[in-house]
């Protein structure tokens, strides 16, 4: 086979793509939602920056056989670096499963020709992710570090969560499930042609929800806001997402975007009105009901509860997953892989500090 490599850099032809990008996403079996076509040119709608877009395409004939949506960044060091930013739990690149390893050669290849200068900086792969396939056979320098902590379960119904866990506390999951059985609370999945509206009140519900504490401070912004109703609708149409309802009394009191691929499901992002918790219903258990359910229905793995360590997760007894940062450069950058693990090393040092502080500041210290 003779494959040939292509660098885009232009956002329209970026948006020309969907069609096939979606084809070899679909071939990709270790592909999350956020290397979806929709997920990716929309983010890179509301956060790109003009000159720094670099798509790598590698094909066979017509044929787009493998793909690492990239774009390149200055600080700390010179790099490429996947799209998707900080909004996205995963990064990785596309291969198609029924290519060999000359394709995952051509994309190596390309990938070396296209940083020249820069370093290729993999962040947030899940383990088994494709550009594992990248690294293994890369022929410069390369190291690999832990990136961000995920929780996972698996992907089965709410019986299959339940029996994970201690007779009590499963016990205590199934009173709070006849609540909200109780109280009337209805969920649906929302059709596409409603999708718009539905993130929307997501939205709102978001921002009442966290009203007066501390939240992620990007998903009240317009850009996020924009970005999320912009991808969403074509990703449920696609079956990559769904958005679900929650109506208690004839009202919209919830709604939550679960993402969807091949292997796994996400709970992404919700909104909850405070009347919910002011009527004893666990929101959670609630959220993780509906998730369970749509995650099985599709055959998929894995139910991941996304990046976090947040203690209500861990009710559930999921197991951890740590991400990983694979870095790769090629003899003349090899400097800049030196550098770019001196900051690694720097952050966690400084992660350190800041932690050991506010343990001693929680215990009484000044």
């Amino acid at each position: 086979m003779t494959y040939t490599t292509e660098l885009v850099t232009g956002e329209r032809a970026f948006g020309e793509l969907a069609r096939e990008w979606g084809r070899l996403y679909r071939r990709c079996a270790a592909a999350t939602p956020f290397q979806s076509h929709a997920w990716l040119h929309s983010w890179w709608l509301s956060y790109g920056r003009p000159g720094r877009l670099r798509l790598l395409l590698v094909r066979d004939g017509r044929d787009l056989v493998a793909a690492a949506p990239l774009m390149r960044v200055v600080r700390p060091v010179p790099a490429l670096v996947p799209l998707g930013g900080a909004i996205s739990d995963y990064g990785d690149v596309l291969l198609d499963e029924e290519r060999g390893r000359e394709a995952v050669a051509a994309l190596g290849a390309g990938l070396s020709a296209a940083a020249r200068t820069a370093l290729v900086d993999l962040r947030e792969v899940r383990p088994g992710g494709a550009a594992e396939r990248i690294y293994d056979h890369w022929r410069g320098p390369r190291r690999r570090v832990s990136d961000s902590l995920c929780l996972e379960l698996p992907a089965v119904p709410m019986d299959g969560l339940l029996a994970r866990l201690p007779p009590a506390k499963a016990q205590r999951v199934r009173a709070k499930l006849r609540k909200l059985h109780a109280l009337g609370v209805r969920r649906r999945a929302v059709r596409p042609e409603e999708v718009d509206a539905a993130l929307r009140r997501l939205l709102e519900l978001h921002r009442l929800q966290w009203r007066g504490r501390r939240v992620t401070s990007e998903h009240l912004r317009t850009r996020f806001g924009e970005h999320l109703v912009r991808s969403v609708g074509s990703m449920v149409r696609s079956g990559e997402a769904v958005v679900t309802e929650f109506r208690l009394d004839g009202e919209v009191v919830a709604v939550d975007l679960t993402l969807l691929s091949h292997g796994l499901a996400g709970g992404y992002l919700y909104g909850a009105h405070p009347r919910l918790r002011e009527r004893k219903a666990d929101v959670a258990v609630m959220l993780l009901d509906a998730c369970a359910e749509q995650s099985a229905a599709g055959g998929r793995g894995t139910l991941s509860l996304l990046r976090g360590d947040e203690p209500y997760k861990h009710h559930w007894r999921p197991e951890p997953v740590v991400n990983q940062r694979l870095l790769l450069a090629r003899r003349r950058t090899a400097p800049l892989l030196a550098a770019a693990l001196g900051d690694v090393a720097a952050r966690r040092r400084g992660k350190e500090v800041l932690r050991r502080f506010r343990e001693r500041d929680g215990g009484g210290g000044t």
